[in-house]
């Protein structure tokens, strides 16, 4: 075998080779074809391969690819902060701009410590966060997630940040219905304020829609109304990071819009870019900007890629083409047409659990026992026997955390990009249906499941 030099996510695990890529599919060199139903992870929304963006990267590089944000800025990365402060809800009207998903969350984190700082507040220095979260995988953001299994190898390092419960209905916390709950798990915000004062919080940090860690939990409707204004009674800031959710996922533009919601500062990634090219932002309001622009006009943070006008113009060049081709709006119908095909398959596969999620963020959870709720047990690794059975017949799955303690249940992530057709989302369902059948009697052979 020829020596290998490329670190992979499991280093003894052979990968196929990515040839190309058009529309929803991807194709590897040894000509099999895949439907990409999570794009990527969660990311190339727009699909794979359109001339549009491409001409843009072109044209830009023919320009200028990069610059050093402390010496120039760029046409792009203006008119590209410009489009945001437009499509921003109230008054988010800033952009810092950095390459992933886990700088845009830290970047937020560390602007909101520092907007305290500025109003002269400076022992207001923590970030409160949901267990069932996940924030990214640099040291602060990954302080600011509840992800346990992405956590372990690093809580010598972390904050102690995680610290309420999820709006996880399918398995309520609290063991209440919505709406006799009361919509506790927001309530459980207030005493988790009370118990380390409100004078050392910062900012509490949410995903819109749980992701990665918890397979696309949706809260009850008034969730977020209530977390804003226990927020703002106890002069905190709302970090909402919709790096998976923003840009069109859930059928808005921003995932807060839904719930009629302003976040203080966004955190955005993924379907900025489209998957064309490393970007993402930090989105701030002016309220949160006017200290900072009256005290030290610098924001602390920032790497050399930041802003760069390479990305930038590939990144303006992906908003418009989502606005031009009207995905955004058509969201709605082609979701609504995914959800009722994939509860048709989970009434003939009693292992699905639930299916839940908003827009084409769609979250699938497995269980042993439907009525119960129980999932399967860890050593059997579900999760994974799904996304490698889904794998081998061509469909390409996202992996999720689920389960009581976001560690021992099994769920993936469904999320095909914007432009996917109704005869493509068909094909789709019955690659998964498909799956869960081969899943099921692999568990039956091995006699970990007694389903008829």
């Amino acid at each position: 075998m020829k020596r290998q030099h490329l670190i992979k996510p499991v280093l003894d695990q052979d990968y196929p080779t990515v040839l190309r890529g058009k529309g929803i599919y991807l194709y590897d060199t040894n000509g099999k074809k895949y439907i990409d139903a999570s794009s990527g992870a969660v990311t190339a929304s727009i699909g794979h391969g359109v001339p549009e963006i491409i001409n843009a990267m072109n044209e830009q590089a023919n320009k200028v690819s990069f610059v050093y944000r402390s010496q120039f800025t760029s046409d792009p990365a203006e008119r590209l902060a410009e489009k945001l402060a437009q499509l921003a809800p109230g008054d988010v009207n800033w952009s810092f701009f950095v390459n992933s998903g886990s700088e845009a969350t830290e970047t937020a984190m560390k602007i909101a410590i520092q907007y305290w700082q500025e109003k002269g507040h400076h022992s207001k220095n923590k970030i409160l966060s949901r267990w069932m979260s996940y924030h990214g995988i640099t040291i602060g953001a990954l302080s600011m997630s509840g992800h346990i299994g992405r956590r372990q190898r690093f809580v010598p390092l972390l904050e102690e940040w995680p610290t309420v419960s999820a709006p996880y209905c399918y398995r309520c916390p609290f063991h209440q219905t919505y709406p006799e709950c009361n919509i506790f798990c927001a309530e459980e915000l207030e005493r988790a304020i009370k118990r380390v004062g409100k004078e050392h919080i910062a900012a509490f940090i949410a995903e819109p829609v749980i992701g990665a860690a918890a397979a696309a939990v949706v809260p009850p409707e008034d969730y977020y109304v209530k977390i804003k204004e226990i927020c703002e009674r106890n002069q905190i800031l709302f970090i909402a990071d919709e790096v998976m959710t923003g840009i069109g996922r859930t059928g808005k533009m921003f995932a807060m819009d839904h719930w009629g919601v302003v976040p203080d500062l966004i955190a955005l990634g993924k379907g900025m870019s489209a998957g064309y090219t490393p970007m993402a932002a930090t989105l701030v309001s002016d309220r949160v900007m006017e200290p900072i622009m009256n005290g030290s006009k610098l924001i602390m943070s920032g790497h050399t890629y930041s802003a760069n006008p390479q990305s930038a113009a590939v990144s303006l060049a992906v908003l418009h083409y989502i606005e031009k081709e009207k995905l955004i709006e058509k969201v709605e119908e082609k979701s609504t047409f995914l959800f009722k095909e994939l509860c048709q398959v989970a009434i003939s596969h009693p292992i699905i659990g639930d299916v839940r999620g908003k827009g084409l963020l769609v979250g699938v959870e497995f269980v042993s026992n439907l009525v119960n709720k129980v999932p399967f047990k860890s050593e059997i690794n579900l999760t994974n026997l799904v996304i490698n059975k889904a794998m081998e017949k061509g469909l390409l799955l996202y992996p999720a955390a689920a389960g009581d303690d976001g560690i021992g249940g099994s769920a993936v992530l469904i999320t095909p990009p914007l432009v996917i057709t109704e005869n493509e989302v068909k094909e789709l369902v019955v690659l998964f249906k498909k799956t869960i059948e081969a899943v099921e009697l692999e568990l039956k052979q091995k006699g970990l499941l007694t389903l008829p």
